[in-house]
């Protein structure tokens, strides 16, 4: 496969993102959402079952094998992701054994400005005493906090067969869910994901989660949907560069394998920048806004990515013939690009939904003419 990109140095390795991950003397460019009170995402689940091995992983790139050496958290390590993510919440990794009847465990502070509580459970271990905990955990948070959204990650999945997981899944679901009948609490709604360190499942699941707790979620899917069916393009993954979370993508299903290939084009970008785009005194800037990539696979297919915000970045699927009309695409894509800056720029975080869908920008359709 040939590989095109326009320099975007950065400053340091790839196993390890720089804390200043920013443009330096550039122009202001859209920042991340308000820092304050931000969502906080809670990790919880039985000692070994994963816990702090995800959270590495995926935020702070961690090679899957290193995490075999992690210890055993015991106690709530709280990791603030902002400052070099555009994901902006704050991750608490719970120790095991977590005593919700102990008097210093305050359920009001814990669970009330919770977005998202993830369970993880053991795959390859009996969870028996796991979905017990479940039930313990999501019935005193629900009682506090009903807007959480209750994530079960069924980790530890690569060492089981495709039949065993599934089955794995069935039994888990329908037992998680029996006990909270039982409990009358129907309202409750559990998500289950099978995820593994080792595959790129953690952060596709991971990429749910935030979604959820993003506001402008509807907005950016129309703007997607609108740009691909205006471009050409069969697929569009809006990715946050650093944790490789997407943050949007278009309302067509997403396929893994096309998943996998967005998220291999970052890192193949990061490295090749990490190498060549670095000034002769070893000086340079980070991924920017001149970043960009064509990456043109042996099958038609090929792999575009283009700089959104100063941590966002555009990676989309599209066939040959299509790319043929490059300045079409890049015509629309200024135009999505306006719009997201838009969209971020308007009161922050919290009072954005719905305020951009009737956006003025025009997309050029694939015949020429303008809508």
């Amino acid at each position: 496969m040939s590989i095109q990109y326009d320099e975007a140095g950065l400053a340091g390795s790839f196993g390890s993102f720089p804390k200043s991950f920013d443009y330096g003397a550039e122009e202001p460019e859209v920042q991340n959402p308000t820092s304050s009170d931000k969502p906080r995402i809670l990790l919880m689940g039985l000692r070994r079952s994963g816990k702090s091995s995800i959270q590495k992983v995926v935020f702070h790139k961690m090679s899957p094998n290193e995490t075999l050496f992690l210890e055993s958290t015991n106690k709530i390590y709280k990791d603030d992701i902002s400052s070099t993510s555009f994901v902006q919440f704050q991750i608490w990794d719970f120790p095991g054994q977590v005593d919700f009847f102990d008097p210093t465990f305050d359920s009001e502070l814990i669970f009330k400005g919770t977005g998202a509580l993830i369970f993880v459970i053991d795959a390859q271990d009996d969870y028996v005493e796991a979905l017990s905990r479940l039930h313990l955990t999501v019935s005193r948070a629900f009682r506090v906090n009903p807007n959480i959204n209750f994530e079960v990650f069924i980790h530890k999945v690569d060492g089981l067969s495709d039949d065993h997981k599934i089955e794995t899944q069935r039994d888990i679901h329908q037992r998680a869910n029996d006990d909270l009948a039982d409990a009358n609490l129907e309202k409750v709604h559990l998500s289950f994901y099978l995820t593994s360190i080792y595959d790129h499942s953690i952060f596709e699941a991971f990429s749910k989660v935030v979604q959820k707790l993003i506001p402008q979620l509807p907005t950016l899917e129309n703007l997607l949907n609108i740009f691909i069916s205006h471009s050409g393009i069969e697929k569009a993954f809006l990715f946050d560069v650093v944790s490789k979370i997407y943050i949007a993508t278009d309302s067509s299903p997403v396929d893994m394998q096309s998943y996998e290939l967005c998220c291999d084009m970052i890192d193949v970008v990061i490295d090749v920048s990490c190498i060549y785009g670095l000034m002769q005194d070893g000086s340079g800037c980070a991924y920017d806004k001149e970043s960009l990539a064509t990456i043109k696979l042996n099958n038609t297919t090929v792999l575009y990515l283009k700089e959104v915000t100063k941590f966002l970045a555009l990676v989309c699927i599209l066939r040959e013939e299509s790319f043929e009309r490059k300045g079409l695409i890049d015509y629309n894509f200024h135009c999505f690009r306006k719009a997201v800056h838009e969209v971020f720029e308007v009161g922050g975080i919290s009072s954005l939904l719905g305020q951009k869908r009737n956006s003025s920008l025009s997309f050029a359709a694939l015949n020429g003419s303008i809508l």
